[in-house]
């Protein structure tokens, strides 16, 4: 969808544009999250660089560092970072924990944590999954049981992106047994250095390690560490998963894989022409296009609403089954248009032989893309989930 945009929407456009040209770390440049040698201040560089600028966060209330940009701006600094290919922020800090601390947390974890979260001093990870409690959240069993000023906390947490970079972890943990299970839960922030943590990888089917279990064994975590109110961590939780669903959509990056699709489809013969010029997979691009231009309308309504100052409610659970199921529909498509051509994993890789076909540029890490995109309709709440979510909160079923 093109908006019209007023002359100052253009200049602000052109502003960021000409910003990411000047200021994108040039190590970065080509690199996709999940690239195998990706190190943690690779990932930080260009948070970094947008926190000196002021730009890093700029859905945050403006007390806390955000900018007070409409909707429109939003949009227009969204879908210029994926213009340009930026190396995606870890949102566990900026987009997750840090409305529920400015929302349910004291002066003295506001005025300590969100400065850090703002300029990269620390890494977060989720300790939300369970080997026992995934889409059943509320089942967890990791315990939290209170020794003076500490609680002792022993457990597992599972599927925790990126853990192995991180320093702090916010994490769900059960308080009380006594009562139903979404009634006994506490929300903690951990730190990741604190004895009797052990992060162990988990490799994914497209040989990357991005997720991990995590084993907490007598750990001391802090009273002072907890978020709000003992048991009330459920509350906390459903407050953070809606701003998780809500930038799951990725609309802005999804119109980038479009563009990258049509590329490859148009590098890739099929019965003598262009892959791109083939009616049945025309269709299917322009099927795809239709559902991402209605996805993206409704993104735009929800962003709107909070710029208003209304959270994200019931909404988001539409953009996270949406927004998935357009991202796994783009990667089997450019599966399709590689061919034998998505076979290499990583670019560079070679096959004894000097045959072996190389191919176009946009067919590089679409086979690992695959694999890799068939977490979406399941992390952050499965989408069987969302739609009894939907089902309940808004057609009151």
């Amino acid at each position: 969808m093109d908006l019209q945009f007023t002359p100052e929407e253009i200049a602000f456009r052109d502003a960021v544009r000409d910003f990411i040209a000047a200021e994108y770390p040039e190590q970065l440049k080509g690199r996709r999250r999940g690239d195998a040698d990706l190190t943690k201040q690779d990932y930080l560089s260009w948070h970094k660089v947008l926190a000196k600028k002021g730009w890093v966060a700029p859905s945050w209330p403006v007390e806390y560092g955000g900018q007070d940009w409409t909707p429109t701006q939003k949009y227009i600094f969204n879908n210029e970072m994926a213009r340009a290919e930026c190396l995606q922020l870890m949102p566990f800090g900026l987009v997750m924990v840090a409305p529920v601390i400015w929302t349910f947390g004291r002066q003295d974890q506001k005025d300590y944590f969100l400065p850090r979260i703002y300029n990269g001093e620390d890494w977060w990870c989720q300790g939300y999954s369970e080997p026992g409690a995934g889409s059943d959240l509320a089942s967890l069993t990791t315990r939290a049981v209170r020794d003076g000023d500490d609680y002792i906390v022993n457990g597992s947490k599972t599927w925790t992106t990126m853990a192995q970079f991180a320093d702090m972890m916010f994490c769900l943990v059960r308080t009380d047994t006594e009562v139903k299970p979404q009634k006994g839960i506490s929300f903690l922030l951990i730190d990741m250095k604190t004895p009797g943590i052990t992060v162990q990888p988990i490799i994914t089917m497209d040989g990357g390690h991005e997720v991990n279990q995590i084993f907490l064994e007598d750990v001391r975590v802090p009273v002072a560490n907890r978020v709000g109110e003992e048991n009330e961590g459920w509350t906390y939780a459903k407050v953070l998963l809606g701003h998780e669903r809500s930038g799951i959509a990725g609309v802005a990056r999804s119109k980038q894989q479009i563009a990258r699709l049509k590329a490859l489809a148009a590098d890739t013969s099929h019965n003598g022409a262009p892959l791109g010029e083939d009616p049945d997979f025309s269709r299917k691009i322009a099927a795809l296009e239709v559902d991402l231009l209605a996805l993206e309308y409704t993104d735009l309504r929800v962003l709107a609403s909070e710029s208003a100052g209304n959270g994200p409610g019931p909404e988001s659970s539409i953009l996270k089954i949406k927004g998935t199921e357009v991202q796994q529909r783009i990667t089997e498509l450019l599966v399709e248009a590689a061919g034998y051509y998505g076979n290499p994993y990583l670019r560079g890789m070679s096959y004894e032989g000097d045959n072996f076909p190389i191919g176009p540029e946009q067919a590089v890490g679409t086979a690992p893309e695959y694999f890799n995109m068939r977490k979406t309709s399941i992390y952050g709440g499965s989408n069987e989930i969302q739609r009894n979510i939907i089902a309940k909160a808004v057609l009151g079923l």
